[in-house]
């Protein structure tokens, strides 16, 4: 089998540095299984007691001993995160492309007083039994089988966004991680950062009153430009692996490290890239607990409208309109040349009745009046960073604040907005089934892909 390396150049990695103890988190959380229906502390972002059938892991000296599955962009930076915690000691790193990994083996030999092993397949590092856990950084085409493979081999995951390629993977990676009582926090960091905890807390106060739209977006003024097919691929790049399940087109280096998300092949554009992250928000904001709202109708346009003959397949203008239920709301998600009402690149928005409003975005948020005045807001207390929250659940066995089931709905509602751009048509979904309803948006990429072969995705049950 193969694995592959990763860049996410627009998803900047912060470690929240406020801090609450893990006992008054586990202290006031409701444990109810792998099901829909515990709660949070505050309500709000979800660190739940919730026991596992799965024994603690045998850690060597106390320490959860890591591999890294791609090396370069967030799988490098969650490696040197995750090195910096006293628990963690990094064993194994895996990438196709020996270029890539030279870095990275010198900050592990720096750390640990030794060079890491190495390794082309991933599926031989997943066989050593001293390794705990993985790190996935790799492309979104590979997140599927690199992690329900991780959860066959006994192994617990930090898993890169968006989850997966298209919506039945992200169902039988959930599924996969309830069969093998796997640990997964998804790279989503948001959720862990004051500004995005206290503007949620906000919203489901009710403070704000009855809210009837979410907005949320992400500039895009990524450019391929034209390339063709001809170059030599490295001799330190084992192209082939890298492709694994995706259809295999020449090499073309533009197309690969870093870019490959532009590519509906490889990766779900900014949609799937950012809007992961800020959908994310607003769908956490609507719903009671980690269990979150899905919409039940989605309809897109947009398309290589900037730009028509750059090289890129996903669009660069795109705007989707979703209609909820329980609650009654519209979200909107853009993407395109310029921010909503001036505000910064990225963000979300909750827009009341009365037509007061929250906006959040890295770094701050605020609350404003219908004529555009600012209120008084209230801070929510702190959390642990991000990965400090992974290492506890692992210890644990309990579900982290972007625990695999919650990320994969945020996943497969970012999919459900390609899936209407693709087919032209507007798509339906079922969340009791948690799948489409009739043919629109089925037959598109952002549904299911036919696996190259010998590749095979495994399927779980969700």
């Amino acid at each position: 089998m193969t694995t592959t390396t990763s860049d996410h150049p627009d998803d900047t990695g912060a470690t929240a540095t406020d801090t609450l103890s893990r006992r008054d988190l586990l202290g006031k959380t409701a444990a109810a299984g792998l099901g829909l229906s515990a709660a949070s502390v505050f309500n709000i972002l979800p660190v739940h007691a919730q026991p596992s059938s799965q024994p603690a892991p045998v850690l060597k000296n106390s320490k959860i001993v890591l591999g890294l599955i791609g090396c370069g962009g967030m799988g490098s930076a969650n490696m040197r995160t995750l090195m910096g915690k006293p628990e963690i000691e990094v064993a194994a790193l895996c990438d196709v492309d020996e270029s890539r990994m030279g870095g990275d083996i010198a900050e592990v030999e720096k750390k640990y007083g030794k060079k890491p092993e190495t390794y082309k397949d991933y599926r031989k590092m997943l066989e050593r039994k001293d390794i705990n856990a993985v790190i996935v950084g790799t492309p979104d085409h590979w997140h599927a089988l690199n992690q329900i493979h991780a959860s066959e081999a006994g192994k617990d995951s930090y898993c890169e966004k968006p989850i997966s390629h298209n919506i039945v993977e992200a169902k039988s990676m959930v599924g996969a991680a309830k069969r093998y009582n796997s640990i997964v926090q998804v790279g989503t960091w948001q959720r862990s950062t004051r500004e995005f905890v206290s503007a949620v807390e906000y919203i489901r106060s009710g403070k704000l009153g009855k809210i009837t739209t979410v907005r949320a977006w992400k500039t895009d003024g990524s450019r391929m430009g034209q390339n063709k097919p001809g170059t030599a691929v490295p001799a330190t790049f084992d192209y082939d692996r890298w492709i694994g399940p995706a259809a295999f087109v020449p090499y073309i280096p533009n197309y690969t490290h870093g870019n490959w998300r532009w590519f509906f092949n490889y990766g779900s554009g900014m949609t799937g890239d950012w809007g992961v992250h800020m959908m994310d928000i607003g769908l956490l904001g609507m719903s009671k607990t980690w269990d979150l709202v899905m919409p039940t109708e989605v309809s897109a346009y947009g398309g290589k409208l900037a730009w028509p003959d750059d090289d890129r397949t996903a669009p660069d203008t795109h705007v989707a309109i979703m209609k909820f239920s329980n609650p009654d709301f519209v979200l909107h998600w853009e993407t395109g040349r310029k921010p909503l009402d001036g505000g910064p690149d990225h963000g979300t928005e909750f827009i009341a009745a009365d037509g007061k409003s929250v906006m959040v975005w890295r770094g701050g948020w605020k609350v404003v009046d219908a004529d555009g005045k600012e209120l008084p807001k209230e801070e929510a207390p702190g959390t642990n960073d991000h990965w400090q929250n992974w290492i506890d659940c692992v210890k644990t066995r309990t579900q982290p604040r972007s625990n695999l089931l919650s990320m994969a709905q945020s996943t497969i509602v970012c999919h459900l907005a390609n899936a209407a751009l693709l087919a032209g048509e507007t798509v339906r979904w079922d969340k009791n089934k948690m799948d489409i309803v009739g043919k629109a948006g089925k037959n598109t990429l952002s549904y299911q892909r036919p696996y190259r072969k010998p590749y095979k995705l495994p399927i779980y049950p969700i």
